[in-house]
């Protein structure tokens, strides 16, 4: 009886976290639309971004390229409460953290060497498919940017 409890437990738990995911409209893979976006010349483009969930927090995925055009892969694991997660793959960022704003809306921050190099905005469309960057921050060399990143939901 206490093995078939235990597994119902599970069961009910596994189920929630999934719902609790499947609510969130980040969730999922998302194509870069370039004619739509407004990136900074030479900068980082990022192709292909996925989120998944990974226990209670969620994994990002990013693949793309850098300013000179060379691939580039990096990975987030986190929970969306403002707090820092560490990065790997990434030269120009030791962590980020995300907070949940409302159902469409978080903020992001971006460290390196603990200082903030990056922040911005990100939001989903009511109706799911579109998610928009907006980002101002310090290039490597120290130069002031801001970019729009429009994604498609796929």
């Amino acid at each position: 009886m206490k093995t078939r409890t235990t597994i119902l437990t599970l069961l009910v738990l596994f189920i929630g976290v999934t719902m609790s995911f499947a609510a969130n409209p980040t969730i999922g893979t998302w194509k870069l639309n370039e004619a739509k976006s407004k990136l900074v010349p030479g900068t980082p483009k990022n192709h292909t971004v996925v989120y998944a969930g990974a226990g209670d927090s969620i994994k990002c995925t990013i693949d793309g390229v850098d300013g000179q055009g060379k691939p580039t892969h990096n990975e987030w694991t986190g929970k969306l409460d403002g707090k820092d997660y560490p990065v790997t793959g990434d030269p120009t960022s030791d962590t980020r953290a995300l907070k949940q704003i409302d159902d469409h809306t978080a903020e992001l921050t971006v460290k390196k060497g603990g200082k903030v190099t990056v922040t911005g905005k990100a939001v989903v469309s009511a109706d799911g498919k579109t998610r928009t960057i907006t980002l101002s921050g310090t290039d490597a060399a120290g130069k002031h940017i801001e970019s729009t990143a429009v994604y498609d939901k796929q």
